[in-house]
């Protein structure tokens, strides 16, 4: 089917899975992680995570101009959220990530602690919650963080369909996102990023939760 007619199919099912967000497409959670970092940067910016965490938080950050700090993490490998938040207040960065549950520890924090930290974060900080392997969680253990968003316009929620769906090969992952921010990373977004064979599979792989 034409890139439009399936892209819209994607955007139809997905919306009723995760009503109340912006959607956008990306081949992989990779291209999402540079697309923010690309519309979040300016001259001295900063980008934020937890470390060691995913690479290539460090990477697209590099590439996009922007320094990259890393808030170690406690000795059993969880994440300090009062560290992270203090480096927050120090640093100022434009962009913070947050690996949920972290890769590659696999450590998860509990939702009422993450939401009292993004009750924390100033609103100009975006902040992104990358659900990688969110689906690992046994079902009873998930919140939909999507519904959050309403709540902080600042926060985005990353997820791929290259864990749990076994579509590595694929490359296609999708953010969530308030309009505002959904409409900077289409800014600097390739018009024709992910192919019609990966949005038929995600399509088929958000079917299959309904």
């Amino acid at each position: 089917m034409p890139a439009d007619i399936s892209s819209a199919a994607f955007f139809l099912v997905a919306a009723s899975i995760c009503p109340g967000a912006d959607l956008l497409l990306g081949i992989g959670s990779d291209e999402l992680i540079n697309l923010l970092c690309v519309a979040t940067a300016r001259p001295g910016a900063t980008v934020l995570a937890p470390w060691p965490s995913f690479v290539m938080y460090d990477i697209a950050a590099r590439l996009a101009g922007s320094r990259f700090v890393g808030v170690p993490l406690k000795p059993d490998f969880s994440l300090d959220l009062p560290a992270t938040l203090a480096a927050i207040e120090r640093e100022r960065p434009a962009l913070v990530f947050i690996a949920w549950p972290n890769n590659p520890t696999g450590n998860f924090l509990p939702y009422p602690e993450v939401r009292a930290f993004l009750e924390a974060v100033p609103q100009d900080v975006v902040v992104v919650l990358d659900e990688a392997y969110n689906e690992y969680l046994p079902p009873a253990e998930r919140v939909d963080t999507a519904a959050w968003i309403a709540d902080f316009p600042n926060l985005v929620v990353t997820r791929s369909f290259s864990k749990i769906f076994g579509l590595a090969g694929l490359r296609v992952g999708y953010a969530l996102a308030s309009a505002e921010i959904a409409d900077l990373m289409n800014r600097v977004r390739q018009p024709f990023n992910v192919n019609n064979l990966a949005i038929a599979a995600a399509i088929a792989a958000l079917l299959s939760l309904i």
